[in-house]
C-alpha cells in the first residue's frame, strides 16, 4: 500500500473531502483515538479499501488537514501581505489568519493536540512526517519578511522565519486551551506580542545585541543537526 495520497481528479476530490470532513465530524464527536478509519468509511457511506486508497492511514488523514489549513491560511493573509509593507502589520495579519482559519475546529483541538504532543507521533509538528505542513507554514513567515521594509541582523535574517513559526506554534498552543469567548485572549496575546517582536527584530542589527542574535542562530542551527 502506497504512502502517498491518491492523485486528484473533481470526483476523487469529492470524495477526498468527504471522507475529511466525516473525520473532523468524528473527531469532534468521539475524539481522536475512539475514531478508526473504518468507523469514518462507514460513516462516509464508501467502502473501507477507498477510504485508505485516499488515506492510507487516520494520520495520513490528519495530515492533508494540516497541509488543507496551511493553504487556507496563506489564502486568508494575501490581502493584507499585498497591501502592507510594515512588518509589524504584516506579521500580526498572518497571526490572526491562523486564529481565524482553526477558530471551526476549536472545540477539538486539544485532541489533536494531546496526540500530537507525544514526541513519537507522525502528527508532531516536528515529525518527519510533518515537514510539509511546516515548510508551508515556515514559508509563509519567509513571506513576511521578505515583503517587508525592515532590516534584522544579517545572520538572524536566515532563520527567522524559522523563529516567527515557533512563536506561532506558541500562539496556537494558548489558542488550544483559551476558554474566553471567541478566544478573546488569543488575540490580545497577538496585538500585545507582534511589537516586541517588530522591536527586537529591528534592534537586532545594533551591535551590542549582535553576540546574542549569534547565540541564537547558533543554537537553531545545533537543534537542526
Amino acid at each position: 500500500m502506497s504512502d502517498a495520497p491518491a492523485p486528484p481528479t473533481a470526483r476523487g476530490d469529492r470524495t477526498r473531502q468527504l471522507i475529511l470532513d466525516t473525520a473532523l465530524r468524528m473527531f469532534r464527536e468521539r475524539g481522536y483515538a475512539a475514531t478508526t478509519m473504518r468507523a469514518v468509511a462507514r460513516e462516509a457511506g464508501v467502502a473501507v479499501g477507498n477510504a485508505y486508497y485516499y488515506f492510507p492511514s487516520k494520520e495520513h488523514l490528519v495530515q492533508h488537514f494540516y497541509a488543507d489549513l496551511q493553504e487556507r491560511l496563506r489564502a486568508a493573509a494575501a490581502p493584507a501581505l499585498a497591501a502592507e509593507t510594515a512588518f509589524a502589520p504584516r506579521l500580526r495579519a498572518v497571526l490572526h489568519a491562523g486564529i481565524d482559519t482553526t477558530a471551526p475546529y476549536h472545540d477539538f483541538a486539544g485532541t489533536f493536540f494531546k496526540t500530537a504532543a507525544a514526541p513519537t507521533s507522525p502528527l508532531n509538528p516536528f515529525s518527519p512526517e510533518s515537514a510539509g505542513p511546516r515548510e508551508t507554514a515556515v514559508g509563509l513567515f519567509r513571506d513576511v519578511l521578505d515583503g517587508a521594509a525592515v532590516k534584522p541582523d544579517p545572520e538572524l535574517r536566515a532563520d527567522l522565519p524559522e523563529l516567527l513559526w515557533l512563536a506561532y506554534l506558541g500562539v496556537v498552543l494558548y489558542w488550544v486551551h483559551d476558554r474566553s469567548p471567541g478566544q478573546r485572549r488569543t488575540r490580545t496575546l497577538i496585538d500585545g506580542a507582534v511589537p516586541l517582536i517588530d522591536r527586537l527584530v529591528g534592534l537586532s542589527r545594533l551591535r551590542v545585541l549582535r553576540p546574542v542574535t549569534r547565540e541564537v542562530t547558533a543554537l537553531i542551527r545545533a537543534l537542526r543537526a
